[in-house]
């Protein structure tokens, strides 16, 4: 089979298209032939080698992709040879076989396209489990999401949107903007401004309800805007490092810090399928929309990751062998 591999860590130059052995499956795994292969800014990081990476090279990126069932293993109940299925957390994924644990088999609606499904399990999980679980958004919230027109960004604002709440978003340029105002946000400010003092001129002095912070370097100024009482959600550092945050500003403000890891969600089957299913009959009923993803080749890999690092990019960009 054909797959996007690497040997060394380094620019997107590092990466090869050619032949490996086929994947292989054990008794409870699946073989995928795959459509669609989400690229996301953790597949940067490990070609790079900021991320730990299991094994020796050649090195496989991706976690998320959608595809048809090839092959079953001798012990895989409830899945057929020929049904479509999604995954959010598998490895290996740009090849054009993957070979899929059955607990992380998503299957795909009828209603739900490959592209639609690669495009949504793992930034829409994210923001489900963001706005469920991290802080749950109840009605007439006041939300502040950083990177509002980025691919989590898009579908937290609909998300937010959905559950009653009103969303101020953050963007580095105008464009950017238009594209969070076009996912719901009721109001937009940029980076480049003293978006601190318009936030909370929004407020009344207030501040806002809860801000989702995947920048990082933000976080300080995510607690300045948000109210007494109010919570900061920690999820990314696309931004750098965040600064160290002091306790003593935590209790003197009874304001709450609290972090987001998708892994520490999706602990089950059960969990990922009834959580994929609620991202699913939203897409369905036209409350949540994916906007139309930019695609590759997968042996175009070296284009797609310049592309993702350009910060060019609004929506999800997709591998397709």
């Amino acid at each position: 089979m054909k797959a996007l591999m690497f040997k060394t860590f380094g620019g997107p130059e590092v990466l090869e298209y050619g032949e490996i052995t086929d994947a292989t499956i054990g008794p409870e795994e699946i073989l995928v032939r795959m459509k669609a292969i989400g690229l996301n800014f953790a597949d940067i990081y490990r070609r790079k080698g900021n991320y730990h990476l299991a094994g020796e090279p050649p090195y496989i990126l991706g976690y998320e992709g959608s595809g048809i069932v090839e092959k079953i293993g001798e012990k895989v109940k409830g899945i057929n040879i020929g049904d479509r299925i999604a995954f959010a957390d598998v490895p290996y994924a740009n090849a054009e076989l993957v070979s899929v644990p059955l607990d992380k088999a998503v299957p795909i609606p009828d209603s739900i396209s490959f592209e639609e499904a690669a495009s949504v399990l793992l930034q829409g999980l994210t923001a489900h489990y963001l706005t469920k679980d991290s802080y749950p958004v109840k009605k007439n919230d006041v939300v502040l999401i950083h990177a509002a027109a980025g691919g989590v960004g898009q579908l937290l604002v609909q998300i937010v949107k959905l559950l009653g709440g009103k969303v101020i978003g953050l963007t580095s340029s105008i464009e950017k903007a238009e594209a969070a105002k076009e996912a719901g946000a009721d109001k937009v400010f940029l980076y480049k401004d003293d978006w601190k003092r318009e936030v909370l001129e929004e407020t009344n002095s207030t501040g806002v309800d809860v801000a989702y912070d995947s920048v990082g370097s933000t976080l300080q100024n995510s607690f300045a805007v948000t109210r007494i009482g109010g919570t900061v959600v920690f999820y990314g550092m696309a931004g750098g490092d965040p600064e160290p945050v002091d306790p003593r500003m935590l209790m003197d403000t009874s304001k709450t810090l609290t972090g987001g890891d998708l892994w520490n969600v999706l602990t089950s089957h059960d969990e990922r399928v009834a959580r994929s299913n609620e991202l699913f009959h939203w897409m369905t009923a036209g409350k949540v929309r994916i906007s139309k993803p930019k695609s590759f080749a997968l042996q175009d890999g070296q284009e797609a990751h310049r592309y993702l690092e350009s910060r060019k990019s609004t929506g999800k960009i997709l591998l397709k062998p």
